[in-house]
């Protein structure tokens, strides 16, 4: 799915790194698992979670096979919106991201537009990419929650992509010190933990890096597809 951030394009890169290690029956989790763009490249038992309700609904219905809308007007967008409380989670979940340019949180109506290259039709797109996408994810377990609430089995593995320090905030009032500690904690009790980010601090050391282009650029503008060095940290 089209997602703020999406690591769709480097999963071949850093999957095997996340993965190489890994026991029989040893669990995966995504404790911000947004778009899924990586929990639907993984075998084996897997858990992703998101704070976002509406998001984590999605999913489940999703991967449970719920047949997500196909066209959704302006006007109804604009309501669902305004108006969650009037709608099924899973179906504002879609909406406010498949629906929203560029994977951003309810960002705006994507529909079809002229482009230079000919007309595109966002939504038809979404809907093309999450159809490959569900095969991928049957079997998942699919979880509201937040990352510091989540329960996680003894010796797992766990994989981080949270909001960029410094970039475009599509999560509010996220805590990055608070989650760099809970990193921390997981390590120091048994866990592998890799997290995506452009930087970290002094005592995580980097497993991968290289330089894509991003919506999300590391000097705090969105929208400019600069380049900007993707890493892969764990703790020391």
């Amino acid at each position: 799915m089209k997602y703020m951030g999406s690591k769709n394009r480097i999963a071949k890169h850093i999957l095997p790194i996340i993965l190489k290690d890994r026991k029989p029956g040893q669990i995966y989790y995504e404790p911000l698992v947004g778009g899924a763009n990586l929990i639907d490249k993984v075998d084996g038992e897997r858990v992703g979670a998101d704070s976002n309700k509406y998001i984590a609904a999605m999913w489940f219905h999703l991967s449970n096979g719920w047949v997500m809308p196909e066209n959704v007007d302006k006007d109804l967008y604009k309501h669902i919106k305004n108006n969650k409380h009037e709608y099924l989670n899973h179906v504002v979940g879609w909406v406010g991201i498949a629906c929203s340019y560029s994977g951003k949180w309810f960002g705006g109506f994507a529909g079809k537009v002229e482009t230079k290259s000919g007309l595109r039709d966002y939504q038809a797109e979404a809907v093309a990419n999450v159809k490959k996408q569900i095969p991928g994810i049957i079997g998942v377990e699919f979880i509201h929650s937040h990352y510091k609430d989540l329960e996680i089995k003894p010796y797992s593995i766990i994989y981080c992509d949270p909001p960029y320090a410094n970039t475009t905030k599509y999560k509010d009032d996220f805590n990055h010190a608070e989650f760099w500690q809970w990193c921390r904690d997981k390590a120091n009790r048994g866990h592998q933990v890799f997290i995506s980010e452009y930087n970290a601090p002094n005592d995580f050391v980097c497993l991968w890096e290289k330089e894509v282009k991003s919506s999300l650029s590391a000097n705090g503008k969105s929208g400019s597809n600069k380049n900007s060095v993707e890493r892969l940290f764990t703790y020391k």
